[in-house]
Order: structure tokens, then sequence, then C-alpha cells
């Protein structure tokens, strides 16, 4: 397993720990569970920049990566609609985005058509990711409600513009063409 491999596998793990510091209520765990979601996002820009370096991208990685991005940013957001600073509609508008694009693409990989990534996709996680450390740090105390909300409100409106964009290659599934860009 290559060293960026290994970083994905231990951004991916580190899932429950964040969302265990999230909800065990002892003083300090939302800067803790914040903490640890930041160092584990960092990791995905690190893997990203190893696989690159060394010019190689192993179908672990591939599958791997997008999952563990989307699964620590969604698990921390969740937790932070329970601690307050996150309000549940913004939340599951980006839930609902990602289940509904991930549909999408999955129909569309059983038709034999690839739905390339686009630079919006690939900007959302980082919005979202963004949008939840001042959530954490919220929840712990250290900013009001409004400074997670606002960053989170940005980061609802690029999920749905992303998703749009995605949805609008819906169409050419039922085309029948191979790649859609």
């Amino acid at each position: 397993m290559s060293p960026a491999d290994q970083l994905t596998v231990a951004r991916a793990l580190s899932v429950p720990i964040v969302i265990v510091l999230y909800a065990w209520d002892f003083s300090g765990h939302a800067y803790w569970a914040t903490a640890v979601f930041c160092v584990a996002m960092t990791t995905d820009w690190l893997d990203g920049r190893l696989a690159r370096r060394h010019g190689r991208s192993s179908p672990l990685g591939s599958l791997l990566d997008p999952i563990a991005d989307k699964v620590l940013v969604l698990g921390a957001l969740v937790m932070l609609v329970g601690l307050g600073p996150a309000p549940a509609w913004m939340v599951a508008t980006i839930v609902v985005r990602e289940v509904l694009i991930t549909g999408l693409r999955q129909a569309a990989i059983e038709r034999g058509i690839v739905i390339a990534a686009r630079d919006l996709g690939k900007l959302k996680p980082w919005a979202q990711a963004v949008a939840a450390a001042p959530g954490g740090f919220a929840a712990a105390g250290a900013w009001g409600n409004d400074a997670g909300c606002r960053g989170l409100l940005v980061s609802v409106g690029l999920t749905c513009v992303s998703g749009l964009d995605y949805a609008r290659s819906a169409p050419a599934l039922f085309r029948g063409r191979g790649v859609v860009t």
C-alpha cells in the first residue's frame, strides 16, 4: 500500500474518532474533535500531492479517497447539528445532494458511462470542510454559532450549484454516450 493510500485509510479510520469525540461530553471534547477533523482533512491534500508526485494512483485510493472525504465531512456536520452550530436543513441539503449525485454516477456506471469529475465537484468537499471547522470551534464555544452558519451557507450554495452541474449531464445517460463531461 502506497503512502498516499495509507493516508486515505487513516482519514477513513478517523471518522469514528471524530464522531465519538463530538458525542462524548467531556471538557474540551469539541476542540479535540475539530482538531482531529482538521488534521484528517489535511491528509486529503497530502495524499493527493503524494500520488501526483509519484505519478501513480491506485484503484484503492481512487475508490476510497472520495468516500473517506464524504463520510468525514458528513459525519462532522451531522454531529454539529446536534451540538447547535449547524442548522439541520443545511446539513440535510448537503446529504441529499451527496446521495442524489452518487446515485446518478452509479446509474451512469451501470450504463457504461463515465461522468467525469467536475471542478466544482472537487472544490465542494473543501468548502464543506472549511465550513465544518468553524462550526466545530463554535460548538466548542470559541465562536458564536453564526460563524459556523455563515460558512455552511456558502458551502450549501456551492454544493447545490455543483449538484446542478452534475445533474445537467443526466440526459446524456439516456442517449448512450460513453463519457459525460
